[in-house]
């Protein structure tokens, strides 16, 4: 398997704002990167068992379904994923500490396809796709929580 990570780091905002924005389905659209709409959601999200299928841009994906294995309200989440070229793990969690929020996101994965090249592809070229894709999502994320954060009127 192979395992791509990101992470960013948000100032002034708690982990129960960052879990309120990460598993609101409605509001993926506007920071997971590819993600075009959502198809099917089963189960109460963000809970165990609970399915999302969604379909992503025309470059990307295709069809992507996310089964929540493991979950823990404050710390953060893991997946089971899969579309047509992989199949994994992702796990989100959230770190606070010292004015900040630091957030990480892992996929675990390995490709489907039976290439005999298939590893040297994901050393040069799939891994690294993989890490900015979740670099991006991290990166949109983080500016939703700071427009959020930036947007609450001072009392």
């Amino acid at each position: 398997m192979s395992v791509a990570r990101a992470q960013t780091a948000v100032h002034g905002v708690t982990v129960a704002e960052a879990e309120q924005l990460w598993y609101d389905g409605n509001s993926w659209p506007r920071f997971i990167d590819g993600l075009r709409s959502i198809l099917s959601v089963a189960g109460e999200p963000p809970l165990v068992g609970s399915v999302i299928v969604w379909q992503s841009t025309p470059a990307g994906r295709g069809e992507v379904a996310e089964t929540v294995i493991d979950y823990e309200p404050g710390v953060g989440q893991q997946l089971e994923v899969e579309d047509r070229a992989i199949s994994g793990h992702q796990r989100v969690r959230f770190i606070a500490g010292e004015g900040k929020l630091a957030v990480q996101l892992e996929l675990d994965y390995r490709l489907k396809s039976s290439n005999p090249f298939r590893a040297v592809t994901d050393w040069l070229f799939i891994r690294r796709a993989q890490r900015e894709s979740l670099q991006r999502t991290l990166t949109a994320f983080r500016l939703e929580l700071e427009a959020q954060r930036d947007s609450v009127p001072a009392s």
